[in-house]
Formats: C-alpha cells, structure tokens, sequence
C-alpha cells in the first residue's frame, strides 16, 4: 500500500473516529471509483514490398560517354583539336548504337518499417467519494 493511500485511509479514519467520539457520525455514500485507460503499444516490423518501375529506354547516358571516351582517344592519339571532336562524335555515335537501354518495366523492391498496434486497458487511478457534514469530497489516490 502506497503512503497516499495510506494517509487517505488514516484521514477518513481519525475523521470517523473523531465523529462518534463526539457522538454524530456524518460519513455517507463512501465510494470508492476505480479508473481506466485505453493504451496503445506501437511495435514496428521490416517488410519488402515490390513494385513495378517503368524504365524509359533512354541510351543519352550511353552515347555521352562513348563522346567523352571517343574525344579523349582522338586527343591521345594525334594530339589535335579536329581529331578530338571527330573521336567524340564517332564516340558518341558508337556508344549509341552499341547501348543495350531497353524500355519496358523492371521489379523495384525496399524495406519498409510498417507498425503493429496493440490496444490494452489499463489501471490509471482511483478516487474516493464520501460525505460528511453536507460536504460531498473526493480524493485521487492511486492503489
């Protein structure tokens, strides 16, 4: 038994005891009220979902770098301007044709974080209800 609960009981007590000592009890309707509350659990789990992704087919990113490559070779290998664009178009133009970037649709998958609730009823308070002299009290205590 907690200390408030105890003083509760000892206050009610020396309240009644000094009321028929003088010889008039007046402590009626004590009830004692017992609270609940509605509590939550969260607990989180990991899932993979899988999704269908659709895929443009774009070869831009391979014909950029066939450009860059075929630029840098024209460059290296006659050391002149005309033969590095002409190696970056011919790059580019390779890197275009050789590209295998096909269109269509591709399975994506992640990990989500999902919750699961739980719900549970619980003991919160309780509060006792009495009358003396006409004065209705009420005191919370928690058992």
């Amino acid at each position: 038994m907690n200390w408030k609960l105890k003083a509760l009981a000892l206050g009610v007590g020396l309240l009644m005891t000094t009321t028929a000592q003088a010889g008039n009890v007046n402590v009626k309707g004590t009830h004692v009220h017992d609270t609940y509350k509605d509590v939550i659990k969260r607990q989180p789990y990991n899932v993979e979902v899988c999704y269908e992704n659709l895929v443009s087919g774009d070869k831009t990113g391979d014909t950029l770098s066939g450009a860059i490559l075929g630029g840098i070779l024209g460059k290296a290998l006659t050391g002149k301007d005309d033969a590095a664009a002409f190696g970056a178009i011919l790059g580019g133009l390779v890197g275009h044709n050789e590209s295998n970037a096909t269109g269509g649709s591709r399975t994506v998958c992640q990990i989500e974080t999902r919750f699961e609730d739980t719900n549970r009823r619980i003991y919160s308070h309780s509060t006792i209800v009495f009358i003396h002299e006409g004065t209705e009290y009420k005191v919370r205590f928690q058992k």
